[in-house]
């Protein structure tokens, strides 16, 4: 059985001396293919992790709250996204792809807002003057509320769904030592991009440019004052949490199509890496949120293909603490001014 066993030596050839191949072969570690790839995949992983920072950075924008929950939120969009989609062509029988995802982004993102603004309702408002511990604490508990719930009804196995959308564009192609290598951008990546840089600009005007985003805006700088002037503060922050849980509903619809398998755990893991993100650009900033959310889904790709994947969450938290030690309010958010 020995005979069977082969090493790679330092020049890329092989032995028969027993020793386990390298993790890394030279010649995929510095070629430029391979380099084009990571780079097309981190930013397709940092734009569902911006899509979620968002929610986060929104939300605290204007209560000054860290909703936790915001990550089980996601889950429960990539949860009804399978759900519809599976109901609509194994029960009802639909065939036509594009309709049929665009029904079942629609319901995600309706069903998902409707939680969002259930948790606002039942978790938040009620602590919403209360001293500052308590909405976290709440925040916390509802994370965990929520993953329970979807643990027990949708059971604790991974949901799989099998590819939807294939092909995509060859950019080019190349060979290591090991191999060819092609560089390839799936239409996956391209709508997972597109999408992403379409609702960040959406997004931005409606906070720049509509009385909601003024009322928004007004709740941020003084709720007390906003309320005086006219502004429904209640209305505006279940409203914020409303378009935040719809942002997460098409981030867990595109992240079931992007990987094909889910399960009740991996709002926790999003929300903890989009929350990283948020605090990165700069907790309150839009721009900053999806900056961030590239920035993390680029260092992690990056980190997985030319070191050890098993440490690209310490590389991602490790740069974050470093941005933080110079850059206190992140890399586009703006320092907190105390009122006197």
């Amino acid at each position: 059985m020995a005979g069977l066993t082969r090493r790679y030596d330092r020049s890329g050839g092989s032995n028969n001396k027993g020793a386990p191949p390298r993790r890394r072969p030279w010649g995929v570690l510095y070629n430029m293919d391979y380099f084009l790839q990571q780079l097309i995949n981190g930013l397709t992983l940092g734009s569902i992790y911006g899509l979620i920072a968002i929610g986060y950075t929104m939300v605290y924008g204007i209560i000054g709250m860290i909703n936790f929950a915001h990550g089980d939120i996601f889950m429960i969009g990539a949860f009804i996204s399978l759900a519809v989609f599976l109901a609509l062509t194994t029960v009802l029988g639909f065939a036509f792809l594009p309709v049929v995802l665009l029904i079942v982004l629609i319901v995600a993102m309706l069903f998902t807002s409707a939680w969002g603004w259930t948790v606002e309702r039942l978790a938040y408002r009620p602590l919403r003057g209360s001293f500052r511990l308590a909405p976290l604490i709440t925040a916390i508990g509802m994370s965990i509320v929520l993953q329970n719930f979807v643990q027990i009804t949708q059971g604790a196995r991974v949901k799989p769904l099998p590819p939807q959308i294939q092909g995509g564009i060859t950019l080019m192609e190349g060979s290591t030592q090991v191999g060819d290598i092609v560089v390839r951008l799936s239409y996956m990546q391209i709508i997972i991009i597109v999408t992403t840089l379409v609702l960040m600009t959406v997004f931005t005007l409606l906070i720049t440019r509509t009385p909601l985003g003024r009322a928004q805006r007004a709740c941020e700088q003084d709720r007390k004052m906003a309320a005086l002037l006219g502004v429904d503060v209640d209305r505006t922050i279940s409203l914020t949490f409303v378009m935040g849980a719809a942002l997460a509903a098409v981030a867990g619809f595109m992240f079931l199509l992007l990987y094909g398998v889910i399960d009740f755990y991996i709002g926790f893991l999003a929300g903890i890496k989009a929350f990283t993100a948020a605090v990165l650009g700069g907790i309150g900033s839009l721009p900053g949120a999806m900056l961030g959310g590239l920035l993390i889904g680029l260092i992690e790709v990056f980190w997985s293909g030319y070191f050890s994947v098993e440490y690209k969450d310490v590389a991602a938290f490790s740069i974050l603490a470093i941005v933080l030690i110079f850059l206190p309010s992140g890399l586009l958010g703006k320092p907190e001014v105390e009122k006197v």
